[in-house]
């Protein structure tokens, strides 16, 4: 049955260029209505949605953004009674570059700044983008705040943040780490303060690991450093991306092997990473899986994720006054108990020490899955980045 009467209802939208992910929140940190439009532009397009544990799914061949967002408007309607009832919608935006720090109510001026940093995130600012521009003009009562993944690491301090490139590129063109999954780092260290009694003082590294992964220095509730950079692309090993490799990588491809810009992109973002090193799968559970009945290759792509991984973490504990906490996070961080255990276990010189039985099982050990003499507490904790939108969200429109 519909929610007669939410007080808090929100919808969060995740608009890609081939789908539009969404969420409805009314009185807690739990969807009462979930969709996914997936492969839109194609015959194969469709719409699936949950609502109260049944599961719908809908053809749409060729479907478009704008023939999505009146569908979906049309479940929210029905689940709240009105659309009278929504408060605020809320969508993920990709790249805020400088100009936006911290959530923002969508104007039309405001929506001109945006579009002018596209070329800072050209796969997924535009399409983001869409999503915004349609519902402006369908539904103009209803407040749109855009969140952006880049806002909670604008904290970095420039040492952080800047490339050892000439100064007229940052000045003039805005090359700098940005940074991403920054709601998911934002809830996860909050989160994990609160459900553990962790004083904001709490010096700690989340990586949140999934087909994307990215490792985030927190101290104070504040991103320090960060290992994603201008792009999505830099820092972890993950899915399809290849994480970082040597800056001359790319120019030895376009000189030496005759690919153009666009081949050499769609390499790095589409065929590296796991997918690339296993010739398998950029799914962690079939590399295991393959790697448990001998695949050599799928081994060595775990062993480089895990290896790589804990590089990271022991670079980025240098931007903590002190290294108290490590916490797992994502599809993968909060699911894989062999990649956290190997990934501890490559940080046995720093002091880390995992208790095999708590990492089985760590809801039942309190997301606490350390032995008493390790030197980091390590904690598994689980991310909601679409109620960390609402609740910001919210949080603006209420202001």
């Amino acid at each position: 049955m519909p929610n007669p009467s939410p007080v808090n209802a929100v919808l969060v939208i995740n608009s890609g260029s081939s789908s539009v992910k969404y969420a409805l929140f009314t009185d807690s940190d739990q969807a009462v209505l979930t969709g996914l439009a997936e492969r839109l532009n194609t015959a194969e397009a469709q719409l699936s949605w949950k609502s109260q544990g049944e599961k719908q799914v809908k053809t749409l061949p060729n479907a478009q953004v704008g023939d999505i967002l009146p569908l979906l408007l049309a479940q929210v309607s029905k689940q709240i009674s009105g659309l009278d009832n929504l408060l605020a919608i809320g969508h993920r935006v990709v790249h805020g570059g400088e100009l936006f720090s911290e959530p923002t109510r969508i104007t039309h001026d405001n929506l001109v700044q945006l579009k002018s940093i596209s070329h800072l995130a050209p796969l997924h600012n535009p399409a983001n983008i869409v999503a915004i521009e349609i519902l402006l003009q369908q539904q103009p009562s209803i407040p749109q705040v855009a969140v952006f993944d880049t806002a909670f690491h604008q904290s970095m301090p420039e040492k952080a943040y800047r490339y050892a490139l000439p100064n007229a590129l940052y000045h003039q063109h805005g090359i700098r780490r940005y940074g991403f999954h920054g709601t998911s780092h934002q809830f996860v260290s909050q989160q994990a303060m609160k459900e553990l009694q962790w004083p904001k003082q709490t010096g700690m590294i989340v990586a949140h690991l999934g087909n994307g992964c990215s490792a985030t220095a927190v101290y104070q509730g504040q991103s320090l450093d960060t290992s994603m950079g201008l792009t999505p692309l830099e820092g972890l090993m993950m899915g399809t991306r290849s994480g970082n490799i040597d800056p001359s990588i790319p120019t030895f491809l376009q000189l030496q092997l005759g690919m153009n810009a666009e081949k050499v992109e769609h390499i790095l973002n589409k065929e590296s990473g796991l997918l690339g090193i296993s010739e398998l799968s950029n799914d962690m559970r079939s590399l295991l899986d393959a790697r448990n009945k001998g695949n050599e290759l799928a081994k060595l792509a775990i062993d480089m994720f895990c290896y790589r991984l804990a590089k990271e973490i022991a670079g980025l504990a240098t931007a903590l006054p002190h290294w108290d906490a490590l916490v797992f996070t994502g599809g993968i961080g909060e699911n894989s108990k062999p990649i956290r255990e190997q990934t501890i276990s490559n940080l046995a010189a720093f002091g880390l020490k995992l208790n095999p039985d708590a990492n089985q099982e760590p809801e039942a050990h309190g997301h606490l899955i350390h032995q008493a003499d390790s030197r980091v507490q390590i904690a598994v904790i689980t991310t909601n980045e679409e109620w960390q939108i609402a609740s910001q969200s919210l949080s603006l429109v209420q202001q």
